[in-house]
């Protein structure tokens, strides 16, 4: 695994456990298809949460929370409907797309934030 790979690898880490912390139980982690890749896939009560998680070193070009773009959220939503297909469809509770930014600081603790419903 390349650094980047490992970055990445570690801010989802950091990810499922806020998310574990927060209530939800994690489903599945790096979720693949033709179309693209889950990073985690949640529930939260009886809505499933399909989670993307952006992982930047601190200083780096653009905050984290800024790598959703309308493209990357129209791809999630696919990936989303793709994912009921094959695991049985909506739950009662519906779909929810989040997103959890993390920041590595030169020193210190990461940051982390989760926002719900970002798509």
């Amino acid at each position: 695994m390349n650094a980047r790979g490992a970055l990445g690898r570690y801010g989802e880490d950091l990810a499922a456990r806020l998310l574990t912390e927060a209530g939800m139980a994690v489903v599945e982690r790096n979720w693949r298809c033709r179309t693209g890749e889950i990073d985690i896939v949640a529930t939260d009560g009886d809505a499933l949460v399909v989670c993307e998680v952006k992982t930047r070193r601190s200083g780096s070009f653009e905050h984290p929370m800024q790598a959703l773009t309308p493209v990357k959220a129209d791809r999630l939503r696919r990936l989303a409907e793709i994912w009921l297909a094959r695991h049985g469809g909506p739950p009662p509770g519906g779909v929810r797309i989040d997103l959890v930014g993390v920041v590595l600081p030169g020193r210190g603790a990461p940051v982390t934030e989760h926002v719900r419903g970002v798509a």
